[in-house]
């Protein structure tokens, strides 16, 4: 058997308003709440499992997701519909914009626990030979 990623723990503050939130923006559902857990999976078959922890003891981490281009239309119409705050880079730097990197674009905002999420049209090492 190779090695996958099956699923990760998303510390939140509250586990069912971020999982709400990135199912809303990438289009995805909300699965059925399982113990401490509010679960938002993925086509590939990872699934973040959203835990409510204390706000103080939250380490902001980052989640990028690859997204087709008729996808990525639809969640940064979103985005920009919720008003949302995004940025073309990792540093918040470039507010209100969206970057090109790789050939395709990409844009980075904040859930509401303050995770970084980032959505990618082209992986990064797409123009890379192989």
């Amino acid at each position: 058997m190779s090695v996958e990623l099956n699923h990760t723990i998303v510390h939140a503050r509250d586990n069912r308003e971020s999982a709400a939130f990135l199912a809303r923006v990438l289009g995805l559902e909300v699965g059925p709440e399982w113990g401490p857990f509010v679960p938002v999976a993925t086509a590939n078959g990872v699934t973040l499992d959203f835990a409510t922890i204390p706000a103080e003891s939250i380490v902001m981490q980052h989640y990028a997701f690859l997204v087709s281009d008729e996808e990525f239309d639809a969640a940064f119409a979103r985005i920009e519909a919720e008003g949302v705050p995004y940025w073309a880079d990792p540093h918040l730097k470039q507010p209100g914009e969206i970057n090109h990197h790789h050939g395709g674009r990409g844009v980075y905002f904040l859930d509401p626990s303050g995770h970084g999420l980032e959505i990618i049209t082209r992986p990064y090492d797409a123009h890379l030979p192989s």
